[in-house]
């Protein structure tokens, strides 16, 4: 019996303990890592307003460019089978 009880009192402090910890690290893992999302979006709108501001005025350039579908292609409308009109 006594053994068990050791085994609950210890088990009791180490969950303390790391709920304790999560409670002190947790909010400083969270600003470094919103801070650095923060950096990283300024950065991305940075290079955005430099790459808008090195252009002439009046220049047109396409950044992206879809493929276009085939229309009309055999492949794609399926089986054609051959057959004959039996009255």
């Amino acid at each position: 019996m006594g053994y068990f009880l050791n085994f609950i009192i210890i088990a009791i402090l180490v969950l303390w303990a790391i709920r304790v910890l999560i409670r002190m690290i947790f909010p400083v893992m969270l600003k470094k890592a919103f801070g650095n999302m923060q950096n990283q979006a300024t950065g991305t709108q940075q290079q955005q307003q430099q790459q808008r501001s090195t252009k002439p005025e009046g220049s047109i350039s396409i950044d992206y460019m879809p493929k276009k579908e085939k229309k009309g292609n055999a492949d794609k409308l399926g089986d054609f089978v051959e057959y004959e009109e039996v009255k």
